[in-house]
């Protein structure tokens, strides 16, 4: 009995000995709050806090010089809602939350910033402007700090093509003069989202695990990636943009998180993603069923609820926490870095019904604000049905401001790398009837999802000198893939997102200046050069309609105003007969004067080649 009482008594001894680490543990604990920041005289007032931490269960959130709503914690406790009203009044500055449960209190941070001035920011772009698509990861490394950070040190190889290579945004910085030298007047960047510290060893090629170089894959919405830079560095970026003329378009992804986000194992709420990551519909990419009137719903939510390549996990934006997150961190990161436009990833796959509010989000805050949507499609009823002025099937209009126009890149690349008849681009062009704005379009010869122009079989510098005068001589907003300008080569993915040469310290080559450059090279570089130079000169090649005058098997003239651009894709030299009055300049230098006699114009094109005839 007294062997009893001795072990009771150790016992008790023991539980008193716990009894404050269990009311530790069980006391509130906020590790994440997003947004961490917002405005007042904002268009979103109140804006909802999402919570992140442990032990949350029945908190009640006080804001002693701000105002707070009733709190909503999900199941686990470990996350919680609350509006946070500021007034217009409130000052910037640090306005820090108290969360408070039975068991304890915890500190929210939270501060109000200033909001920049419009003057000079949130520009939009347009047909006046040429877009530059660049990989920071893959651009310039002017930042060799960042290369191996203590918080991931071992993914940076860059004898591996899906590693990530040393690019940042010190280094988009510093190539700005290069840009504007090349006439660019806005750059598009993937996604800077913080993505995963490791190795992801879910996407896996060729048995060899990947990393989120490319931006798609965000673990955090509210953070830049610290290989990249800081979100500091980021409004550098835009602010020294726009000093040199160049607007800034960030990718942004409402589609999907990365497999490797907290919310795969602890989301916010039961329906924040389509399924979880042991059991979700995988993605069956038949985009054609969205704009079927005849589908069965069951066809459109394999598409719009799959997770892409049956990896990333698939937001349910119809889950109104989901949709009011994602609007508030678009909003926020334009608030506060000043950037001019968004290029929205995977934009079929999201139902209309979001990118409706989304939109309407982004233009009461930010009217000039634009934004491209990618539809990875060929069929122009395609992107006719995603037009944003449009009505859905549920009589939606998205209000998208601008598509890519993937129905003039295959019969570009088909003409001009494979030989066949450049009549198949005057008659994609002839379905511009179909588009409610075809200037709302952006024609491109290349980007980051596709095998580089120089990589396909068949493709030779004068046929991408071609493409290039296509594309920057028709209507709409063209855009420029980083290295096509210098011809770089590059089969699929990741082999089209070579290094920039001469971006990195260690380059021998630097094909950032003419002496670096092959006569290759430097003849693509000066035709693109030219032509950005000339569509700077002629407003017409930025906003005259379009008149087709001769379209045959292999050559095409067409009239923009009073610009008129004449191609031969042939391999012959050829004699074409314009049935009006040509006068001016080649600037591209390639052609001999015109014959005009009798109303008509005779132009001698050289093999492979083309003229832009400017007054």
């Amino acid at each position: 009995m007294t062997d009893g009482r001795r072990v009771c008594g150790h016992l008790l001894v023991a539980a008193l000995l716990l009894l404050p680490t269990m009311a530790a543990a069980q006391a509130p604990v906020v590790s994440k709050v997003e947004p961490p920041n917002w405005w007042a005289n904002h268009s979103i007032n109140p804006v909802r806090l999402l919570i992140r931490g442990a032990n949350l269960a029945g908190a009640r959130v006080t804001c002693p010089r701000l105002a707070c709503g009733a709190v909503a914690v999900n199941a686990a406790g470990t996350y919680a809602f609350v509006d946070v009203r500021i007034a217009p009044t409130v000052r910037p500055g640090d306005y820090p939350l108290t969360l408070r449960t039975a068991q304890g209190t915890a500190r929210i941070p939270f501060t109000i910033s200033p909001q920049l001035p419009v003057m000079g920011r949130f520009q939009g772009f347009g047909p006046d402007d040429v877009v530059y698509l660049l990989m920071p990861d893959r651009f310039a490394n002017g930042d060799t700090t960042n290369d191996r950070t203590p918080k991931s040190p071992a993914i940076l190889d860059r004898g591996k093509p899906r590693f990530y290579h040393g690019g940042d945004l010190a280094g988009v910085r510093e190539k700005l003069p290069y840009l504007q030298q090349l006439g660019i007047t806005a750059i598009w960047m993937n996604p800077i989202y913080d993505n995963n510290d490791g190795v992801d060893t879910l996407e896996v090629y060729d048995r060899q695990p990947t990393t989120g170089y490319h931006g798609y894959g965000a673990t955090d919405f509210y953070a830049v990636d610290e290989h990249l830079g800081t979100m500091a560095e980021f409004k550098a970026l835009v602010d020294d943009a726009h000093k040199a003329g160049i607007k800034v378009i960030l990718d942004m992804v409402a589609n999907h998180s990365g497999p490797y986000h907290p919310w795969v194992k602890d989301a916010p709420t039961p329906t924040w993603y389509h399924g979880t990551q042991a059991k979700h519909p995988n993605n069956t990419w038949q985009t054609w069923t969205l704009a079927n009137a005849y589908a069965h719903d069951s066809l459109r939510r394999a598409t719009l609820d799959g997770w892409f390549i049956n990896i990333l996990p698939d937001f349910n934006q119809d889950d109104p926490e989901v949709a009011r997150y994602l609007i508030q961190n678009t909003l926020w990161w334009v608030g506060m870095s000043g950037m001019d436009g968004i290029r929205q990833d995977t934009w079929p796959y999201v139902p209309v019904r979001f990118w409706r509010d989304w939109m309407t989000a982004i233009k009461r805050q930010y009217p000039t604000l634009r934004v491209v949507g990618e539809v990875f499609d060929g069929d122009p009823a395609m992107i006719r049905f995603f037009e944003g002025s449009n009505p859905t099937h549920e009589g939606v209009k998205t209000g998208v401001d601008y598509l890519f126009d993937f129905p003039l890149y295959y019969p570009i690349r088909d003409a001009f790398i494979g030989g066949k008849p450049i009549r198949a681009v005057a008659q994609m062009l002839m379905r511009d009837h179909l588009y409610d704005r075809p200037d709302a379009l952006m024609p491109f010869l290349g980007l980051h999802d596709v095998s580089r122009f120089m990589g396909e079989q068949g493709a030779t510098i004068e046929g991408l000198k071609l493409a290039f005068t296509t594309v920057l001589t028709t209507r709409g907003t063209p855009l420029v893939y980083y290295g096509d300008e210098i011809a770089i080569p590059g089969g699929p993915d990741p082999d089209n997102r070579r290094d920039f040469p001469g971006g990195w310290r260690s380059d021998t080559v630097n094909a950032f200046d003419a002496a670096g450059r092959t006569p290759p090279q430097q003849a693509v570089w000066r035709h693109v050069n030219t032509l950005l130079r000339t569509r700077a000169a002629q407003p017409d090649l930025r906003r005259a309609r379009t008149e087709h005058l001769v379209v045959t098997d292999q050559q095409f003239v067409y009239r923009r105003g009073r610009v008129v651009v004449a191609m031969n894709n042939d391999t012959t030299a050829a004699t074409v007969v314009v049935p009006s009055v040509v006068r001016g300049t080649d600037v591209l230098r390639a052609c001999p004067p015109p014959v005009v006699a009798n109303g008509q114009t005779t132009f001698r094109l050289l093999a492979r080649s083309s003229c832009v005839f400017t007054p």
